[in-house]
């Protein structure tokens, strides 16, 4: 099926969304350093506490979208509206301030906060795209974007890509979807929702990583702590925006249609 001129210029720009550079090149820009070497200068604890932050900021943006994002379906009531990115970057930036402040020491406790205050800003893009927010797929997928905007350390070159993570985490959606329908969040420790925290978690902690290394910049502080955080809750608002876009396309003409044409533009933009 051909696309409409107009929903060609809509996926054009969800595959730039989703291909921009990553978090950490665009942090790169702004501190001037390269991200990689900043990571390396990271304590050696720094590993276990990212680790830990990301995952205790996975379970809890997880607990959000299940028992808080549920609502009508926005195509009942016409065009859904535009989403509100301007507050959720502020609101991620005075966070974001907190932690430049603090630095490391400050993560555990600001990386939650910034993630759920993520998790509200993509449910609202996936509503503006036309997602049904009372859906469990939908609701499970708003924090899978936190997987889809890094890659993880043991993704191979065969692995990586929008379409392959996205099939890989669908898989762990899936399951966790059935496991959810039958038990809800009664078993919160069950191996399906384990799994699916633990891969989100994993691509996730790539980008926290990038974050924490480029707070070490000496004489960052608050207000570039502020700055930070305003680029890395934009580029997951660019990421669910191109995702949801895509879904919202899918839908539409199908995912074959849909995937070929994302390929056929990204080899254009490559």
């Amino acid at each position: 099926m051909t696309l409409q001129a107009a929903d060609v210029l809509a996926l054009t720009d969800a595959v730039r969304a989703i291909e921009r550079p990553s978090v950490g090149a665009r942090l790169a820009s702004v501190v001037g350093s390269p991200i990689e070497r900043l990571v390396g200068l990271l304590p050696a604890r720094a590993a276990s506490v990212i680790s830990g932050a990301a995952r205790k900021a996975i379970q809890g943006a997880l607990k959000l979208s299940l028992r808080t994002l549920a609502t009508h379906d926005p195509l009942a009531r016409g065009v859904p509206p535009a989403a509100s990115n301007g507050w959720h970057k502020v609101a991620s930036a005075a966070s974001g301030a907190v932690g430049g402040a603090f630095g490391l020491a400050a993560l555990a406790v600001e990386l939650p906060v910034s993630t759920t205050i993520m998790m509200r800003s993509i449910a609202d893009v996936a509503r503006s795209e036309g997602a049904d927010l009372a859906d469990r797929q939908t609701q499970l997928e708003c924090v899978m974007v936190l997987a889809l905007g890094g890659d993880a350390k043991s993704d191979d070159a065969a692995e990586v890509g929008y379409f392959a993570v996205r099939e890989a985490m669908t898989r762990a959606v899936s399951s966790a979807a059935a496991h959810l329908a039958r038990h809800g969040l009664a078993k919160e420790g069950a191996p399906a929702l384990v799994r699916l925290i633990t891969l989100i978690a994993e691509h996730y902690s790539v980008n926290v990583t990038e974050k924490a290394a480029a707070q070490l910049v000496p004489l960052i502080g608050a207000v570039g702590g502020a700055a930070i955080n305003t680029i890395f809750i934009d580029h997951f608002q660019s990421v669910a925006r191109g995702h949801f876009a895509v879904r919202r396309l899918e839908r539409k003409y199908g995912e074959a249609a849909v995937r070929e044409k994302y390929r056929e533009l990204a080899a254009q933009m490559a």
